[in-house]
């Protein structure tokens, strides 16, 4: 028997973790906090008390994944394993409290040793695993895996550094190394034992074998070593805990003795500092050669740990390899690890002897695929000359696979070359290949994330194979899970919802609907609007303390939070707030006082997008500190954007700005978070807002600018934003202040760059298309903002019409649709 799925009990032992009382908590505490952490009770800081509580607690989620184990070997069951270059986990200690039930006795028994559990939380850094979006998806997946009891395993890459700190020192992002690693990650267990072989470089060898076959041999690689990292994910009061794993670069030697005698110390351990760079940062600068080959190393280097993993899990279930896909479901979450399927292909051909054909059968049949994006340019694509001197055989199985995929297109597609050249995984026109059309032709399902999003990629992204197999491609809209988003991270709003309808929206958020009653009971919306003040408050100290910005209360709080990208439009929000500042500077006393938080990264090397951070500040340092303005119009850039940060901005906001340009958002889910904590959204018929609008109804939310097919429409008949920028006079002069200098009198061409790609170049994203209707609508907002008791009986029901919403029925879509797993017995 595996050694993580030994039961948990041995004999008359019992529990290994007594937890039952507060006097037990205390004592493991105590001794965990002696033989563990190494300090006196006596002498021991926050921060010491926080890995004595993560560790009794890790202690228990250990216990009980061994039995969520042994009950998945029991049952035989099929699992499913979710591959992501991110996860964005956020703090644990809370969490994993309230799903195992110990919140209140660990807060108690801290309490009764003089800490505070908030105070000590405050001392876990949060997982640098993750960016945006897409590794917040990832981390409520596995949550509601767990929650639902549903087999499951995570594999991602265990990033020393992450992304990157930023600060914003005079006005302009900075990046600085993430160090969250510097006192140890409390959760995680090391598995030195787990390591596994990663190839690079080298040739392929060509010879017969005794049967007179072809066989072709990856021979001379350089090779890492992957060592795996385990991180319990708990699920919420079911008992059930899966992992994800997380893999970690290591030299497959240390030091070169050779080197070192002969004085040369920095030859000497050069081997581990190229190997250990793998695991280093998420996301290297792609503007260099270096960084994109060290991009692609990196997905490469996580895809083949993580599938020699899943095999050796699986021969150890003494199944055969032609059961795999009875047994083994891959999910691909973008194309970040498609290279899975060509590993696939080699480890089954290479190391285990199939026959081309064979392999082929049991990998499109074990990966699924999910899409995230819409934008052609964002579609992840390599160099075939990199891949050839990086991973010659990978190249050579995806040629192989494209000849026999292009045979099926010719029979399908009789006397259509130009569809050959459309589908093909190779682009030759670049020289490149395609890693969304390897996902898409190597997977048995491909989904996309939003009912918008899935149609449009079948009509555009994927138009030519979807007519080929149009049965492939399926919709599962994306969900956040409501532990962390609303449990967690908003109590006040939890407890009344509690007190009014009961806990079970906890695991079932469609429950929630029963809070719709409530929206027109006096009281109840007088307490909701106490806890959305409470909330408020709680973000104004931390605008003041990260920004030295002081916000009213009594104002509306609009907040854009996300990656900060030219499509999501953060610049679209900064000329309505330069056109409010305006009104105001001309005496137009009839606009209700607003503050305005826009929070994010930018890619280091995405020149624009920072650019649109610094004008940002720009702005904000005229506005905040002109007298006209002051108390009526606020604006503050929150520095280093993340999940913690997240939990406070997100329950403490009015209005959530969702206004990418229509057709570019696959889905989005911070549009979720947002009103599920009772904000009211102002966004464009985009992605998942669509879904929202249709279940908050039109009433309860605030559409603006053009659908994706008006979009698509005016780019046909051509765009010309200098149109709008003349006819619209408040418009005009955001723009013209911008580019004459008057937030940056020290240096008036600063932006000169957003100024050109406003109106020279295109206006890609139909900024100044949609800001008339975008700004009429915010005039609409102000209205709303006024009538409290209407605006508070909109964000109940939005509240109220969430639970669709929830990542518990994306799973569940995910394990009917795509995975065919079933929840543990």
């Amino acid at each position: 028997m595996d050694q993580d799925i030994q039961p948990a009990t041995s004999g008359d032992e019992g529990d290994l973790i007594a937890l039952d009382t507060i006097d037990d908590i205390k004592r493991q505490l105590k001794s965990y906090l002696v033989h563990n952490v190494g300090v006196s009770p006596s002498y021991a800081s926050q921060r010491d008390w926080l890995y004595a509580a993560a560790g009794v607690v890790r202690g228990l989620l250990s216990e009980q994944y061994m039995n969520t184990a042994l009950r998945e070997r029991e049952q035989d069951v099929r699992r499913v394993y979710y591959l992501s270059l991110e996860y964005l986990t956020g703090r644990s200690l809370i969490k994993n409290l309230l799903d195992t039930g110990l919140y209140e006795k660990v807060r108690q028994a801290l309490a009764e040793l003089g800490q505070d559990i908030e105070a000590v939380s405050e001392f876990e850094y949060d997982a640098a695993l993750g960016n945006g979006g897409l590794g917040r998806l990832a981390a409520c997946f596995l949550d509601s895996l767990a929650t639902h009891s549903y087999p499951g395993f995570g594999y991602g890459i265990r990033y020393e550094f992450g992304m990157f700190t930023q600060r914003i020192e005079n006005g302009e992002q900075v990046e600085h190394p993430e160090t969250w690693l510097r006192y140890g990650n409390p959760w995680e267990f090391e598995r030195p034992n787990i390591i596994y072989p990663v190839r690079f470089r080298g040739r392929i060898a060509s010879y017969k074998d005794d049967r007179g076959q072809d066989v072709r041999q990856w021979v001379d690689t350089e090779d890492v070593i992957a060592m795996a990292y385990d991180v319990p994910v708990s699920g919420h009061d079911s008992g059930v805990v899966t992992k994800l794993r997380l893999w970690s670069a290591r030299a497959t030697r240390d030091f070169d003795l050779k080197y070192f005698n002969q004085g040369n110390y920095i030859d000497a351990v050069k081997d581990k500092t190229i190997s250990e760079n793998l695991s280093k940062v998420l996301y290297p600068a792609d503007t260099t050669l270096m960084g994109q080959e060290l991009r692609l190393m990196q997905e490469y280097f996580f895809v083949s740990a993580s599938l020699q993993d899943i095999l050796a899990r699986h021969n150890r279930s003494g199944h055969s390899l032609d059961k795999l896909p009875e047994k083994v479901c891959i999910q691909l979450n973008d194309t970040h690890p498609s290279l899975a399927i060509p590993e696939l292909m080699r480890l089954l051909i290479d190391q285990y002897g199939y026959s081309y054909e064979k392999a082929w059968d049991i990998t499109s049949h074990t990966f699924n695929y999910t899409n995230h994006t819409l934008l052609p340019e964002a579609l992840e694509t390599w160099p075939i000359a990199m891949l050839e001197a990086l991973l010659p055989r990978h190249l050579d199985l995806i040629y192989k696979i494209n000849f026999a995929f292009l045979q099926q297109v010719k029979i399908h597609f009789p006397g259509q070359p130009d569809i050959l050249s459309r589908l093909s995984l190779v682009d030759d026109s670049h020289r490149r290949i395609r890693m969304a059309h390897l996902c898409v032709v190597g997977s048995s399902h491909v989904n996309g994330v939003a009912a918008l999003h899935t149609d449009l990629m079948r009509i555009n992204v994927f138009a030519d194979f979807n007519r080929l197999t149009p049965e492939k491609f399926i919709n599962v809209t994306n969900g956040v899970t409501q532990r962390r988003w609303l449990l967690q991270s908003n109590p006040g709003l939890s407890s009344l919802i509690t007190e009014a309808i009961g806990d079970r929206w906890r695991t079932d958020l469609l429950a929630i609907k029963e809070l719709e009653k409530f929206a027109d009971d006096t009281g109840f919306r007088d307490r909701f609007a106490a806890v959305k003040r409470a909330n408020k408050v709680r973000l104004a100290a931390l605008v003041e303390t990260r920004c030295g910005v002081r916000f009213s209360h009594d104002s509306l709080f609009d907040s854009q939070v996300k990656r900060i990208h030219e499509y999501k439009r953060q610049l679209l929000n900064l000329l309505h707030v330069i056109t409010l500042y305006n009104r105001l500077c001309d005496g137009d006393d009839d606009i209700h006082p607003r503050n305005v938080i826009i929070a994010g990264k930018s890619a280091p090397g995405y020149y624009l997008a920072k650019q649109i951070i610094h004008l940002i500040n720009d702005v904000a340092q005229v506005i905040n500190n002109d007298p006209r303005t002051r108390g009526r119009l606020g604006l503050a850039f929150v520095p280093n954007y993340n999940v913690s940060t997240a939990e406070i901005v997100i329950p403490g906001t009015d209005l959530s700005e969702q206004i990418s340009t229509a057709g570019t958002e696959a889905s989005g889910t911070g549009n979720m978070k947002f009103a599920l904590n009772g904000a009211l959204t102002i966004g464009t018929l985009d992605g998942a807002n669509i879904e929202i609008r249709d279940a908050v109804g039109e009433e309860n939310i605030f559409i603006c600018g053009m659908t994706a097919e008006g979009v698509a429409e005016m780019r046909a008949h051509g765009y010309r934003p200098w149109d709008f920028y003349h006819n619209n006079p408040a418009l005009k002069r955001a723009v013209d202040m911008i580019a004459n200098g008057f937030f940056t009198p020290d240096d008036p061409h600063r932006y000169q760059a957003i100024y050109d790609t406003l109106l020279s170049h295109g206006d890609h994203y139909f900024l100044m298309a949609d800001f008339d209707s975008y700004a009429a609508v915010q005039d609409q907002v102000d209205k709303a903002y006024r009538d409290q008791g209407t605006w508070v009986r909109k964000a109940i029901l939005n509240v109220a019409n969430m639970g669709t919403f929830s990542s518990d029925r994306s799973i569940h879509d995910y394990a009917k649709k795509i995975w065919n797993i079933s929840s543990l017995t």
